[in-house]
């Protein structure tokens, strides 16, 4: 019996992100054949205590307390970085010098400059067999990639319209704590960024259009928060003593622009977007419509197994049916259950894993590449720009 060659990981940051990727990390070569096997290697993390907790929940071999040693390590193959958005371009950059493949958590970086140099980076190691890919894992959710299927054969025609939301509340507690997600120097901005980006990246991916010009507005509802308090899940209680100290929320609480989007011979579709964390009721509503001239999709991951889909020709006054995306068919939907019995949220990382190692043990770029989180982090650029400059037109 053949034995596969192992992708050593070693990742660093080990919270929200980082405890998906393991998982990830862990599950994949369980129910997909890859053509490496994932090995958890290491984990670092600067705090000693809770790097070495994590690494025995999440299955990690070894630690460190410094990144740059996972770097000097023969034993690491592979760099996963799931820390906040002001240390992507430093670790990246380094990683991929070393010889090291990344898998970096978007947004890709901060600002389009530090996206710039890693997007140069990853280019610059792909023509020595070392490769990169941001990890904008809604890609992977069936649904979604089964919408991407259906325009891809055609199925909607020219794409005219394109309506995008990611609508959660967990910030709406006007106490809640501060935390790393409302400081502009290690997130980069705040809703936009932080869900915003999977829009930008789903609506492009799926129609095969990118956005060339914006209109936006940006709004900070709460402008200081506790500075102490519980954390639970991204956001909690804040300690509302009198002698509690404050901080500054320096990212947007709200993002809205209206798009335009590049349609090579036809025309572009247009489209709108909207990301908050202070939509009451909705939990993780990422959303996506898309209508064209033959028919139209919808999709919404708070029903993350179900797509909504009209065929003009086929059914013109029946309206959308609901397709229950758990057919053998389906995408990575084979590998799972038995048809009827829907995946999780967790999936989604399994099959960016899947996808990643495939390409790497194949010798090809993996998708999205860095040079596809630039183009994000550009349209994320735009509409700071224009939200600062009186909602003013913005080119991309």
């Amino acid at each position: 019996m053949t034995q596969t060659k192992p992708l050593r990981v070693g990742m660093v940051g080990y919270a929200f992100m980082g405890a998906a990727h393991s998982h990830a990390w862990r599950t994949a070569p369980r129910f997909f054949d890859l053509p490496l096997q994932p090995q958890l290697t290491a984990v670092a993390g600067r705090n000693a205590d809770g790097v070495r907790a994590a690494a025995d929940k999440l299955g990690w071999e070894s630690v460190e307390t410094d990144w740059r040693r996972l770097l000097e390590r023969d034993d690491i193959d592979l760099i996963d970085i799931c820390t906040p958005g002001n240390t992507h371009a430093e670790i990246a950059i380094a990683a991929l010098e070393a010889g090291k493949h990344v898998l970096c958590e978007k947004p890709l970086a901060n600002s389009v400059e530090e996206a710039e140099r890693m997007t140069l980076a990853a280019e610059t190691a792909a023509k020595n067999g070392v490769f990169s890919m941001c990890g904008f894992s809604y890609r992977r959710t069936p649904a979604l990639a089964l919408a991407k299927r259906f325009v891809d054969q055609g199925r909607l025609g020219e794409i005219r319209h394109v309506r995008a939301q990611y609508l959660q509340d967990w910030l709406s507690d006007a106490n809640a704590p501060m935390t790393w997600r409302l400081d502009k120097s290690k997130s980069g901005s705040g809703s936009l960024g932080d869900i915003g980006a999977h829009s930008i990246d789903a609506a492009q991916w799926v129609t095969g259009q990118y956005i060339s010009g914006v209109s936006a507005m940006l709004e900070t509802f709460v402008r200081e928060r506790p500075l102490a308090g519980d954390l639970v899940g991204l956001g909690g209680h804040g300690d509302l003593s009198s002698d509690t100290p404050r901080g500054e929320v320096t990212v947007d609480d709200a993002a809205i622009f209206s798009a335009k989007f590049d349609g090579g011979a036809s025309p572009g579709a247009i489209g709108v977007f909207e990301a908050t964390r202070y939509a009451l009721g909705r939990k993780n509503a990422m959303r996506l419509e898309v209508n064209g001239t033959k028919g139209s999709l919808a999709f919404d991951f708070e029903e993350m197994n179900v797509l909504s889909f009209y065929d003009a020709a086929e059914s013109p006054d029946a309206g959308f049916r609901r397709i229950f995306v758990t057919e053998p068919e389906h995408p990575y939907v084979g590998n799972w259950w038995p048809t009827g019995h829907g995946l999780g949220y967790e999936h989604g990382f399994t099959h960016q894993v899947v996808d990643l190692v495939t390409a790497i043990g194949e010798g090809h770029q993996p998708e999205p590449s860095f040079g596809d989180a630039l183009q994000v982090q550009r349209v994320l650029a735009a509409v700071e720009s224009s939200a600062a400059n009186s909602s003013q037109w913005q080119k991309v």
